[in-house]
């Protein structure tokens, strides 16, 4: 899995959509367009993927398409119109995009890079501010991206419905937290 982020004005949706997916068929890969505030880290990706991965495998998948199912497990959500709400909308945002498969991610990351001006850097900051030391990608000033593409807190919080009272009841991190919601999506099925 590789991680690309930058800000991207976005004019048409589903002409940009139909874009990911060109470039994604052209190099076997899928591709799919996260609000950045909404990425607690890459962890929280990383296990979006393998649970969308295992239930296709299954035949449990909710959609027909692996990109729309990552964004679903990404999510936290059964219900495809409530995920796309973590999903890239039109007018201008900071973007976290992943690609994964067997394909050739070099030729891609560079069509992503030359067509939308992504960069892939090296760390990816939690929503807490720490940097995860297991991460690929760097939202963040070092990168040469707004630091604003940083997930915010209060927004991951607000979304996965963390409150602060479970928040106070735990050591763990927000991005933990995230990635539990993700993983309870298996269960709930």
């Amino acid at each position: 899995m590789e991680l690309l982020a930058g800000r991207l004005h976005v004019d048409n949706l589903d002409s940009f959509v139909a874009d990911l997916g060109g470039i994604g068929d052209t190099h076997d890969v899928t591709i799919q367009a996260f609000d950045a505030r909404y990425v607690a880290g890459r962890r929280h990706l990383e296990r979006a993927v393998a649970l969308a991965d295992r239930a296709i495998e299954r035949g449990e998948n909710i959609a027909r398409d692996r990109a729309v199912e990552i964004l679903c497990y990404a999510a936290g959500r059964r219900q495809i119109d409530r995920a796309l709400e973590m999903g890239v909308d039109e007018g201008e945002s900071d973007v976290v995009v992943l690609v994964d498969g067997a394909g050739n991610e070099l030729a891609t990351r560079t069509d992503l890079e030359d067509r939308f001006g992504l960069e892939s850097v090296s760390t990816l900051e939690t929503a807490d501010g720490d940097v995860d030391a297991d991460a690929e990608i760097d939202v963040g000033v070092d990168a040469g991206v707004d630091p604003d593409v940083d997930a915010d807190p209060d927004t991951l919080r607000s979304f996965f419905e963390i409150s602060d009272a479970e928040r106070s009841a735990t050591t763990a991190s927000l991005q933990d937290l995230v990635c539990e919601r993700v993983a309870l999506l298996e269960v709930e099925k």
